[in-house]
C-alpha cells in the first residue's frame, strides 16, 4: 500500500491485478485501485477535481482530468474518510499512476492540491 500526506490529507492506495481482456485484437491488462482519502486536518475539505498521469511501459503517458472521483465530490470533516475504487486498462503488464486531487477548504475557501503517491500497476506473475 502506498500512502502520502499533504496538508493533513492522507491518501492511501491499494492496487489489484484483475486479469486480461481482448478487444479489437489487442490484449489489455486490467488493474483496479482502491483509494482512501482521510482528513487528518482540523478543517472541513471538499474534493473538487482529479488529475492523473497513467504510465504504460508500452504506450505513451495518458492524462486523465475531471471533476470529482467516480461521480462524487466528497466533503470530509476532520477525521472522516472516503474510499472509492476505480480502474484502468494498460497495453502492458507493467505501469504506474500518479496525480493529485484539487481540494477546497470549506471554511476559508482556499483551494489546494493533495498529491497522490506514485503507485505501481504490475501483473503479479512478473514478481516471481
Amino acid at each position: 500500500m502506498e500512502t502520502q500526506i499533504t496538508k493533513g490529507i492522507k491518501i492511501s492506495v491499494q492496487t489489484t491485478f484483475k486479469g486480461t481482456s481482448l478487444s479489437n485484437h489487442t490484449l489489455y491488462y486490467a488493474f483496479s485501485y482502491a483509494i482512501t482519502i482521510e482528513n487528518r486536518s482540523d478543517e472541513t475539505v471538499q474534493l473538487t477535481d482529479r488529475y492523473w498521469e497513467i504510465f504504460d511501459s508500452l504506450n505513451q503517458i495518458e492524462i486523465v482530468a475531471g471533476e470529482g472521483v467516480v461521480g462524487q465530490s466528497p466533503i470530509l470533516k476532520p477525521s472522516e474518510k472516503h474510499t472509492y475504487t476505480s480502474g484502468c486498462f494498460l497495453t502492458s503488464n507493467l505501469g504506474a499512476m500518479k496525480g493529485f486531487y484539487s481540494m477546497t477548504n470549506q471554511e476559508t475557501l482556499e483551494q489546494f492540491k493533495v498529491m497522490i503517491p506514485t503507485f505501481q500497476l504490475t501483473n503479479p506473475l512478473l514478481l516471481n
